[in-house]
């Protein structure tokens, strides 16, 4: 039996913070490859990422995850090692423990164990990557591009993250939100605080682009979404004179949103308002729009079932189908095959003493255990 506890713990000594690889896709291809699954590294870019398969056909269930941390941070401010995987008092802590070296040791601890002991007529894929807390472009994108190319596939995906707000087992990921960020800057005339007819101040300009921004309401949600949002992050002028009109004012907007629209639809929308705000104030307006990831939803069914009826099982709690949050690389894998995410209660995620209960994560390899079997019993 493979312990998934033990797992973490080595994991969590790895000082995988983005982009460092640290020593953990390395421990986890070694201890992979003892347990009969072929394993390649995926790096691309600098980033380190691990493929790693048990059997040779159909039908291919995949699982997802990271072992990239976000930085310590103030590591004065941390009471246990980040780096330590201490246990006081039946909780482990350390940076990684909840998001989520412990859902990948669940995972790759219930697949060893499912492979040694029932070998299924199908195979399993773990697909893991050193770059989801980064900018993602070479992570699990960078794997997906080369399952494609290698004409590797997944049939339906289970990504480990942290999904539960308070209790273990009360939340399964089905669809996350959009995620756009816009960033404006507008332009005038310096000038004199005293003669603003000489000078064209964009900060009015501003004003109202972020105020018709901010004030309008993008929907009332959609079967599987809350509304969509939109929160102003920054207005900066850098300006720490009081007698002077600026030159230039700069804005970001972050746009959660669901399914009723897509980054162009809200691109446009924002082009118009620019647009409204150029005629009406005569600056020059200037607009860049990242866009992390698009609304997705996969729709309830067989493999969402399975899902809920393994934590079920072992929690005793009927999990809510959810899409709330921020994004994750699910965001990826949709565009491969349908995917859910079940994992941790993540209450501590890139907090200072980031910890988890370390029955939690045996338990979390009991319903990754159950899934598994679920889904060959099935097909």
């Amino acid at each position: 039996m493979t312990d998934p506890v033990d797992l973490t713990a080595r994991l969590i000594r790895c000082p995988s913070v983005t982009p460092e690889e640290g020593g953990a896709l390395e421990l986890l291809a070694e201890l992979l490859e003892g347990g009969g699954f072929t394993c390649r590294r995926v790096d691309r870019n600098g980033i380190a990422n691990l493929y790693a398969r048990w059997g040779s056909h159909g039908p291919v269930l995949g699982f997802n995850g990271h072992t990239d941390v976000v930085p310590v941070g103030d590591a004065g401010a941390w009471e246990h090692d980040p780096f330590g995987a201490e246990i006081v008092d039946g909780v482990m802590y350390g940076r990684g423990a909840t998001d989520m070296k412990s859902g990948v040791a669940a995972f790759a601890a219930a697949a060893l164990d499912f492979v040694a002991q029932t070998p299924p007529n199908g195979s399993i894929v773990l697909a893991i990557t050193g770059d989801e807390e980064g900018d993602g472009v070479d992570g699990t994108v960078a794997i997906l591009d080369w399952m494609d190319a290698q004409g590797e596939r997944m049939d339906h995906c289970l990504v480990g993250e942290p999904t539960c707000p308070e209790r273990m087992g009360e939340m399964i990921k089905i669809g996350r939100r959009g995620s756009m960020t816009a960033f404006f800057t507008l332009s005038g005339k310096q000038g004199h605080s005293a003669y603003p007819h000489r000078a064209l101040n964009p900060l009015p300009a501003m004003a109202r682009l972020m105020d018709r921004l901010a004030s309008r309401q993008l929907d009332e949600g959609t079967t599987h979404f809350d509304a969509s949002t939109l929160a102003i992050t920054t207005i900066d002028t850098g300006n720490p004179a009081t007698n002077v009109i600026p030159a230039q004012c700069r804005a970001t907007v972050n746009i959660r949103f669901n399914d009723a629209h897509s980054s162009t639809s809200l691109g446009a929308w924002l082009k118009d308002e620019i647009e409204r705000i150029k005629g009406e104030f005569g600056v020059d307006v200037q607009m860049s729009i990242k866009v992390s990831g698009e609304s997705f939803v996969t729709a309830p069914g067989k493999f969402s079932d399975l899902v809920a009826q393994a934590v079920e099982a072992e929690t005793g709690i009927t999990p809510v189908l959810s899409t709330s949050g921020g994004t994750s690389d699910a965001r990826f894998v949709k565009d491969h095959c349908p995917v859910v995410e079940f994992g941790l209660v993540g209450k501590t995620m890139h907090q200072v003493d980031e910890c988890v209960p370390v029955e939690q994560i045996r338990q979390l390899k009991e319903i990754y255990l159950r899934i598994i079997r679920g889904y060959f019993a099935q097909a």
